[in-house]
């Protein structure tokens, strides 16, 4: 496996009809941190950042790792307003045998999607819908990617049905796997989507957002 460093990963700009997903940058600082200020009673698993100075550091972290080709970060804005962040994470592209017409050299071959969290405001509403729409049509539409890859905090059981609504298949748990946001040791819950699922994702989550014309969801 080779880690992926490309411009046209940097400068990625994902539209929808209420959403748009365009590159994070400093100067989101002030806006993520507006909006994580909102409530923070559902960040217990997910480090989002508090504050202008912590959003700023959490924005030069994000950054810092896009550089090295292990993420592609962005701002998540719905009607136009900056309601959160999501991030392409884990972008690789495999070394195939030698020869094999499977070989890329401008795509990757799969990829993961996580470090998501949006404003209250937008919780429960059309928005993470179109979101993952955008992430997911463009690593399989454009990418054709054969694998996406998205992981939760065991504990999360509401981070894991949503994953689970969307179509994902559960992997099984990696135990001790990365440090938790409440300071222990975390186990996650990997799930995943292969490129012949995907037609299926798809079919489900453009029903969800026909149903979900208003802003908000029927309970």
């Amino acid at each position: 496996m080779e880690i992926l460093v490309t411009d046209f990963l940097w400068n990625l700009v994902l539209r929808g009809p209420t959403v748009m997903l365009r590159p994070l940058t400093i100067d989101d600082a002030g806006a993520l941190a507006m909006a994580a200020s909102e409530s923070r009673e559902q960040y217990d698993y997910t480090r989002v950042p508090d504050g202008v100075e912590d959003a700023r550091r959490y924005i030069e972290l994000a950054l810092a790792d896009r550089d090295t080709g292990r993420r592609v970060p962005f701002a998540i804005l719905w009607h136009g307003r900056v309601v959160g962040s999501t991030s392409y994470l884990d972008v690789q592209q495999w070394r195939w045998p030698a020869g094999s017409p499977l070989q890329r050299t401008d795509h990757p071959d799969a990829v993961e999607i996580g470090a998501t969290w949006l404003a209250a405001s937008a919780q429960r509403t059309r928005c993470n819908t179109e979101a993952k729409h955008l992430v997911l049509s463009h690593a399989f539409d454009v990418w054709r990617v054969h694998r996406v890859a998205l992981k939760t905090d065991e504990r999360n059981d509401k981070s894991r049905r949503a994953i689970e609504r969307l179509g994902a298949r559960f992997d099984g748990v990696r135990r001790a796997d990365m440090p938790g946001q409440d300071g222990t040791v975390r186990n996650s819950a990997y799930y995943s989507i292969v490129r012949s699922e995907w037609p299926e994702v798809r079919s489900r989550l453009e029903t969800a957002l026909a149903v979900e014309m208003g802003p908000r969801r029927a309970s």
